[in-house]
C-alpha cells in the first residue's frame, strides 16, 4: 500500500514539475501569461525556468528573422508598370509589446506585410525608374556592356547620374517602415528590393513606346539633316551667285577694256594711213557678207563709190 503511494505522489511530482518547469532555448525569449495576461518581466536567460501550472509560456524567437513580401505591381513616377519583389529582415525587439499588439510571429509577419508594403508602394510610385533600378555611385561603362543595344534604350538613360538610387531609395523605405515598428514590438533592420521587372501586359507597351522614341529621334535627325542640306545649299547657292557675278564684271570689264584698246587701235591705224583703214574695213565688210552673197546697194552710197574705186584700182 506504502508502495502504491509512494508511486502516486512520484506520479503527480512529476506531473507537477512538467506543469511548472520549461526549458528556454539560447535562441528564445518567453512571457508567462496567466488567464490571457502578461505576468512578469521577459525571460531571456537560456535554461530551466519555474512557473505556476496554470500559467502559460508564450516563446518568441531573438534571431534575425526574414520577411517576403508578395510580387507587386507598382506604377513608377514615369506611368511605368513594374513587379517589385521586396524582402526585409526584422527581429522581436519587445516581446511584450509584440505579445499584445500582433501575439504571434504570424500576426507580426501580416503587420508587415501591410506597412512595408504601403511604404514601398509609395515611393515606388513617387521615383523614376532609373532611381528605382540603379545605384547612386553606378558608373555605366557603355563599350563593355555584354549587349550593345543596351546602350541604345530609350526608356533608361545609362548615362544619367541618378539623383537617389537604389539604396538610398531602400533607406528611405527603411527610415519610413520604422516609424511604425517600436508600437509593435519589432525592429526592423534592413528593407530591399530584391527584383524588378515590367509586368506581361506592358512589355509591349514598353518595346512599341522605345520604338516610337527612337523613331522620334531619329526623324529629329533627319530633319536636322535635312536642315543643315538645305543650308549648304543656299551657301553654294549664294556662293555661285557671287562667283557668276564677280565672273561677268570681269568680263564686261574686259569686254570694256578690250573695245577701248580696239578703238585706240583703229584710231591710230586711221591717223597713219586712211587709205589702208579704208580698205581694212572694206575687207572687214565683205568677211561680214559670206559666201554667195548678194549685196543690194544704192549708185550713189559711199559704199558704193568706194568699192567702184577699188575695182579700178
Amino acid at each position: 500500500m506504502k508502495s502504491i503511494t509512494a508511486a502516486v505522489i512520484a506520479v503527480l511530482v512529476v506531473i507537477a514539475a512538467s506543469m511548472s518547469l520549461y526549458r528556454l532555448d539560447e535562441a528564445q525569449q518567453a512571457i508567462i501569461v496567466q488567464f490571457g495576461e502578461p505576468i512578469g518581466d521577459v525571460v531571456d536567460q537560456p535554461g530551466l525556468h519555474f512557473k505556476l501550472p496554470w500559467q502559460d509560456v508564450r516563446f518568441f524567437d531573438k534571431r534575425l528573422l526574414v520577411w517576403d513580401g508578395d510580387v507587386t505591381q507598382i506604377p513608377t513616377l514615369g506611368r511605368e508598370f513594374i513587379l517589385v519583389d521586396t524582402t526585409a529582415r526584422w527581429r522581436i525587439s519587445d516581446p511584450l509589446r509584440f505579445l499584445r499588439s500582433v501575439r504571434d510571429e504570424r500576426g507580426g509577419r501580416t503587420r508587415l506585410d501591410d506597412i512595408i508594403d504601403s511604404v514601398v508602394r509609395d515611393m515606388v510610385s513617387s521615383t523614376e525608374l532609373e532611381e528605382i533600378i540603379r545605384s547612386k555611385d553606378w558608373e555605366v561603362d557603355l563599350e563593355h556592356l555584354e549587349d550593345p543595344s543596351m546602350a541604345n534604350r530609350s526608356d533608361v538613360d545609362l548615362q544619367q547620374q541618378p539623383k537617389l538610387g537604389r539604396e538610398l531609395l531602400e533607406e528611405e523605405i527603411l527610415k519610413r517602415a520604422r516609424r511604425l515598428m517600436p508600437e509593435l514590438g519589432i525592429r526592423l533592420n534592413d528593407v530591399r528590393i530584391k527584383r524588378v521587372n515590367y509586368i506581361e501586359s506592358v512589355r509591349a507597351q514598353v518595346e512599341s513606346r522605345m520604338i516610337a522614341e527612337r523613331q522620334s529621334i531619329a526623324e529629329r535627325f533627319r530633319s536636322e539633316g535635312q536642315g543643315r542640306s538645305q543650308e549648304i545649299l543656299g551657301e553654294m547657292e549664294r556662293e555661285l551667285r557671287r562667283i557668276r557675278s564677280e565672273a561677268a564684271r570681269t568680263a564686261e570689264e574686259i569686254r570694256g577694256n578690250a573695245d577701248a584698246e580696239a578703238t585706240r587701235i583703229y584710231g591710230e591705224a586711221y591717223g597713219a594711213d586712211p587709205e589702208f583703214y579704208s580698205f581694212f574695213r572694206t575687207l572687214e565688210s565683205y568677211r561680214a557678207l559670206g559666201e554667195n552673197s548678194t549685196l543690194m546697194v544704192r549708185a550713189d552710197s559711199d559704199f558704193f563709190r568706194y568699192l567702184e574705186r577699188a575695182q579700178a584700182d
